[in-house]
């Protein structure tokens, strides 16, 4: 796509204004969310591109063009730009979490690198995702005194009901107006990690946690903005159910959200993920500073369209260097688009699966579904492109369930996918290699998954099946209970992410794999 085609697009599509006049004073609010430590550029084409663009499985999320895109020097230019055309004094910088890590160099750096590219980019606040806590507590807590911008979660609560890190909301005077920030975190962070990692907190109901700040916030601004990782279907919850906020910054869901959705005097929006898109959100007020409407739009980071700047690239570039000849060295030849997707089928968790079954011999393999990752495009498949899909040191784990614990299983990834509230959704579609089975959600809850097949045979309930996991799953992620009634559980001295790169090593060329086994039939509202 041509730079002409991309700038008429943009004139075309992307501001949404939502009432009509001109007004007295106009707020920028420049937002990124679920950056997950990405800060080199990755390719990205139509369709699937990262876990959660061209997935079937939930709302249409896709890039239009084909190109290298995103990186944070990149980002840092795409910022600017935007600074450079307005007033100075009127522009507040956020991030809606899910950012230190799930990278090759923000393992290695143990999300030192993102938060000093933040740092030198001019970053005014950010929410807690759950990811942001995958090195411990203590990691968190010093990477937020590393950070020139307060990291916050109103609904992450230290065991004496404060809130970690501080108080969760500030406000930022601009251009006249005061524009008050609440940040809030994942209600079910708990259930998406080690708990290790966070056995001290409490992790709350974030709509209660709105309810709370907002009498104060409002009674010290002139407009109120939630900075939330919660996720749109939560989103949208509190936007129905707490009056008084002007604004939600979303993340967690990886939705491109603009023009912004409006839900009685809210608006939402949201800028995808993975530093591929700025968002870019004006509040327009009256000449009594009273918010007269919102405008947004996504603007893709693409190289075509930026240069990187120079001072980022070079801090970048500072932390990259220790670790390049490891990250870039080549495990096989993809000849394929091998797709990582979060609430359908996923090509590549196909092909970690098998991996697993092939090291371990059991009958099938069952894997958390997540929603991070780069696709993988044709080409070498480095350890860099690995990492950013199974960035994380889970152990391989054998144990065996009953046929009819498989079911539970599969039965509570349809819940998951589709619960009765949306505060309940946590997770994505179970992965699995070896097994067959269908998911119908327009039956109820509990009753959704049928034909279910291991080895070309109906799964018999009571017979026992060899299953490889990992660490995470066999305590019980997402709530897979079945999981902590498990026979004969051995933990490997092996991670999956190893188990892949030596599968990898011995598959000159990585092809995708047929993806007939699992059938999910949706419900005719969505």
């Amino acid at each position: 796509m041509t730079y002409a085609i991309r700038f008429l697009t943009c004139l075309l599509s992307v501001w949404a204004i939502s009432t009509v006049g001109l007004a007295a004073e106009r707020v920028t609010l420049l937002h990124t969310n679920d950056l997950h430590g990405r800060l080199l550029p990755f390719d990205v084409a139509p369709g699937s591109a990262t876990s959660q663009t061209g997935d079937p499985g939930r709302e249409e999320a896709q890039f239009d063009g084909a190109g290298t895109i995103g990186g944070v020097a990149w980002l840092a230019q795409a910022i600017e730009s935007e600074r450079e055309t307005r007033p100075d004094n009127t522009v507040v910088l956020l991030d809606a979490g899910d950012t230190f890590g799930d990278s090759y160099i923000g393992n290695a750096t143990r999300g030192e690198a993102m938060i000093e590219a933040m740092n030198a980019i001019g970053y005014d606040m950010m929410a807690l995702g759950n990811h942001d806590f995958d090195y411990g507590l203590e990691r968190t807590q010093t990477l937020a005194r590393t950070a020139e911008f307060p990291i916050r979660g109103a609904n992450v609560r230290e065991p004496d009901g404060t809130p970690v890190l501080g108080r969760p909301w500030q406000v930022f005077k601009r251009g006249g107006i005061r524009v008050a920030v609440l940040a809030l975190g994942y209600q079910n962070t708990n259930e998406t990690g080690n708990p290790d990692n966070f056995s001290t907190l409490k992790f709350g109901d974030g709509i209660a946690a709105a309810r709370e700040y907002l009498p104060r916030m409002r009674a010290a601004a002139d407009v109120v903005v939630v900075l939330s990782h919660q996720g749109t279907a939560v989103d949208r919850a509190l936007a129905r159910s707490v009056d008084g906020i002007d604004l939600i910054v979303g993340g967690h869901s990886h939705d491109r959200i603009a023009p912004p959705e409006r839900i009685g005097d809210t608006f939402i929006v949201q800028a995808m993920a993975d530093g591929a898109m700025l968002g870019v959100t004006e509040l327009v007020f009256d000449e009594d500073g009273r918010l007269e409407g919102v405008e947004s739009r996504a603007q893709p980071v693409w190289h075509a369209d930026f240069e990187a700047d120079p001072a980022v690239a070079e801090l970048v570039a500072g932390y990259v260097e220790p670790h390049r000849g490891r990250m870039e060295a080549v495990l096989s030849l993809a000849v394929d688009r091998i797709d990582r997707q979060y609430k359908s089928p996923s090509a590549f968790d196909r092909i970690v699966g098998e991996a697993m079954r092939d090291q371990t011999g059991t009958d099938v393999a069952l894997m958390p579904g997540v929603g991070y990752g780069v696709s993988i495009s044709p080409g070498p498949v480095t350890r860099k492109k690995l990492y950013t899909l199974l960035p994380h040191p889970a152990k391989l784990v054998t144990l065996e369930l009953t046929g009819a614990q498989v079911g539970s299983v599969l039965e509570q990834s349809a819940t998951n996918l589709a619960p009765a509230e949306p505060l309940d959704e946590v997770g994505g579609l179970v992965q699995t290699a070896g097994i067959g089975y269908t998911i119908d959600f327009r039956k109820p809850i509990g009753e959704r998954v049928h034909d279910i097949v291991i080895d070309g045979r109906s799964l018999q309930p009571n017979r026992s099946y060899t299953v490889a996991t990992n660490t995470g799953m066999a305590r019980g992620l997402h709530r897979y209970a079945a999981f902590t009634n498990a026979e004969n559980m051995t933990i490997h001295d092996l991670t999956v992410t190893d188990v892949m790169a030596q599968a990898l090593k011995t598959r000159n060329i990585l092809t995708a794999p047929p993806m007939n086994e699992v059938r999910l039939i949706r419900a005719v509202a969505e």
